[in-house]
């Protein structure tokens, strides 16, 4: 799995400002944690052939006994708990505060690796900002800016040292790694009890990693699977609130190992924007999906209707999935669910010959051509896969960058219908050719 590191401080320290920077985006994955008006910021970054995830956290108050700010505390202190680093995030214009004291001794209770960072440094000599964060007790402090990108790369390579140089690039594995993921209460525990109860041949747990996922592998059917099962899949005790019981950064991790994801909904539930956020994450990380509405077996028929509506409404971007109407309790709708999963995970990996991809572009030009960017028409030429998990086809040619998303969406669906890819995402890169005149009328 990729390594997780989670940015903390208190308000105003620029931890967002150090999110964009280790992600290169601002178009960072949101989860809307019930009982918060503020979001949390889940991103992919990389460094070399190194990639993680970030957790973008709220301002910090470890004293806040109650209202947002309490809330806002617990699940920064899930995310500490559930992460591989922290990065603790300081302002060296503004010197040391006796928020930052609070902050460390609480990082201090948690155990987890804690690296300091002394932020907005620009301009300033790096041993005199960070002197007096040496009252922390928690090392030494590290001078950078966020904004400029000072020192951040030296912080990543601290932040990063004594994982695999390619973390998050594990081969393959001959059968399906299946992630279960979803809501609290989604019945995905059940479901999980009913893979591994009915016709089970093979079922033993395997502790996983450091962030405690277990890997329960099965045979269904004669054929062999993995499931992914995180934290939330496992009882922790009592729970008072759903805001503790949620575990989003275990269901990114989930996500990234899998090479199919199987996202449970409650038919009980409205679809909520949460359920939209993981579908979203999952469809950025490439993996195969298939979604099972569960509990199906509750509502009456003039419910059911309205649920349809409703996720046709709200996942139309999940087009590429197949949806299945279960009720992992009385295991019904099961099997088929595990075929579409076959179905999903042969398409992630398939192999797609170069003569007929090109054969497919070819006739799709001729169909529908491109349009024309002022005199200029692009010149699609070839194409070839350039990886699986998920599915990417390389189409060269000339004037791509003038290819609108409308076209792209033509040719993903025009190669999804020729391969039948169903329940994978498929990626469509565009590769100039280069014009060997350029130079010489430059």
């Amino acid at each position: 799995m990729k390594p997780t590191l989670v940015i903390v401080g208190r308000p105003n320290v620029g931890k967002s400002t150090l999110f964009n920077r280790l992600t290169r985006s601002r178009d960072a994955i949101v989860a809307d944690v019930p009982g918060l008006t503020r979001d949390r910021h889940y991103g992919h970054g990389r460094l070399g052939t190194r990639a993680f995830l970030v957790v973008d956290t709220g301002g910090f108050e470890p004293v806040a006994k109650e209202g947002l700010l309490h809330e806002m505390a617990k699940q920064t202190l899930q995310a500490v708990a559930e992460g591989d680093v922290v990065i603790f995030l300081t302002d060296g214009r503004q010197g040391l505060a006796p928020h930052d004291k609070e902050i460390a001794e609480t990082l201090r209770k948690t155990g987890r690796r804690v690296l300091l960072a002394v932020n907005k440094t620009e301009g300033m000599a790096a041993g005199v900002a960070a002197a007096e964060f040496h009252e922390l007790g928690l090392g030494q402090p590290h001078a950078i800016s966020s904004a400029h990108g000072e020192g951040v790369r030296e912080l990543l390579e601290l932040a990063l040292a004594g994982f695999p140089e390619a973390a998050g690039e594990e081969a393959a594995p001959d059968h399906p790694r299946i992630a279960i993921v979803g809501r609290p209460n989604a019945g995905k525990s059940t479901l999980v009890n009913c893979l591994l109860g009915e016709e089970r041949v093979i079922a033993f747990d395997q502790p996983g990693t450091t962030r405690d996922s277990i890997y329960v592998d099965f045979e269904y059917r004669d054929r062999a699977y993995t499931i992914i099962d995180t934290a939330g899949l496992r009882k922790r005790g009592k729970v008072h609130e759903a805001i503790e019981h949620y575990s989003v950064v275990k269901t990114l991790q989930a996500v990234e190992d899998a090479n199919v994801v199987v996202l449970v909904l409650d038919a009980l539930q409205d679809i909520s924007d949460q359920d939209a956020h993981i579908a979203g994450f999952i469809l950025e990380a490439g993996r195969a999906l298939v979604v099972a509405v569960n509990k199906w077996d509750g509502p009456d028929d003039y419910r059911r209707e309205m649920i349809k509506r409703d996720l046709a409404r709200k996942l139309n971007f999940l087009g590429f999935a197949r949806f299945h109407y279960i009720s992992a309790k009385e295991g019904t709708g099961v099997g088929p669910l595990m075929g579409s999963v076959d179905r999903a995970y042969g398409a992630a990996m398939a192999r797609l010959p170069t003569p007929r991809i090109t054969r497919v572009l070819l006739a799709a030009v001729q169909k529908q051509q491109p349009p024309r960017a002022g005199v200029l028409r692009p010149k699609l030429r070839y194409a070839h896969q350039g990886g699986s998990n998920p599915p990417i086809i390389v189409v060269h040619g000339n004037a791509l960058e003038h290819v609108p998303d409308s076209y792209r969406r033509y040719l993903e669906k025009t190669f999804r219908e020729a391969f039948e890819l169903e329940g994978t995402p498929l990626r469509i890169v565009f590769r100039q050719g280069r014009n060997p005149y350029a130079e010489k009328h430059a």
